[in-house]
């Protein structure tokens, strides 16, 4: 599904990664954890052509990067970005805007069926007429992943999904994820904890100052804990305290 070797990306004057190799199969649900500037949100942003790379190579769905992909069957959700825009707009209207790409520029036949089975997989039906600027948060985010969600795709690739997002949202996250993932959809998803995903996590990989320092299992959280992240990028198990803080989301790719 996802094959990068050798991947380096230099923004500016700074190398950021240093020669990533990753690999997700098919129904695979891979988290990306790392601290704070390790190279996360590069990584992902570089496996879907947003960013250059310096060096290295990319495959999606068997396909080298570029206008040879499939992107109908890639679902991307970016790092915590605002469902709003300068114009009002609908939770629908922005659903559907998921449908369209640099070779499709009009909605497909049945757009408005795909678009409220996208909602609804979100938790977020009864809100489809609703403008976005009326919207949590939260539910903001989960909009952006119904916009990703309504091309059906194979893959998902989402940067910090529940970053920032109410536990109500991140719930309802997880219960999506739980159902998609049952189907056989395959996820990359960068995490701050592993959180309410802990139990689709199949594989971990974790960065360290752009490059990988893990690839396998992912770190098992016993009864009564969490998995978390420490400044060092290393996965630990922590003690869940009562009351637990929320952690710190699609253009088309062309």
């Amino acid at each position: 599904m996802i094959s990068a070797r050798g991947v380096c990306v230099r923004l500016g004057a700074s190398d950021i990664l240093h020669g990533v190799d990753l690999t997700v199969t098919d129904g695979e649900v891979v988290a990306l954890l790392g601290a704070n500037g390790s190279g996360k949100s590069t990584l992902v942003r570089s496996l879907v052509g947003v960013l250059p790379l310096a060096a290295g190579s990319v495959e999606l769905l068997g396909s080298p990067l570029g206008p040879s992909v499939d992107w109908e069957r890639v679902g991307y959700v970016p790092q915590r970005v605002s469902a709003q825009s300068g114009v009002p707009s609908t939770a629908r209207e922005v659903v559907s805007s998921g449908l369209l790409h640099g070779r499709r520029l009009r909605l497909p036949r049945g757009w408005r069926t795909r678009t409220d089975e996208a909602l609804e997989l979100v938790g977020l039906r009864d809100r489809a007429q609703d403008s976005t600027s009326e919207l949590s948060g939260g539910q903001q985010q989960r909009v952006l992943i119904a916009r990703a969600l309504v091309r059906r795709p194979d893959v998902m690739i989402l940067d910090e999904p529940v970053a920032g997002v109410d536990q109500p949202s991140q719930e309802a996250f997880a219960a999506t994820m739980r159902r998609l993932v049952s189907q056989g959809l395959t996820v990359l998803v960068v995490l701050h904890e592993l959180g309410e995903l802990a139990p689709l996590v199949t594989r971990a990989v974790v960065l360290r100052h752009g490059q990988v320092v893990h690839d396998g299992a992912p770190p098992a959280a016993s009864p009564g804990t969490t998995t978390r992240r420490t400044s060092t990028s290393t996965p630990t198990t922590t003690t869940r305290a009562t009351t637990r803080a929320p952690p710190s989301t699609s253009p088309t790719p062309g």
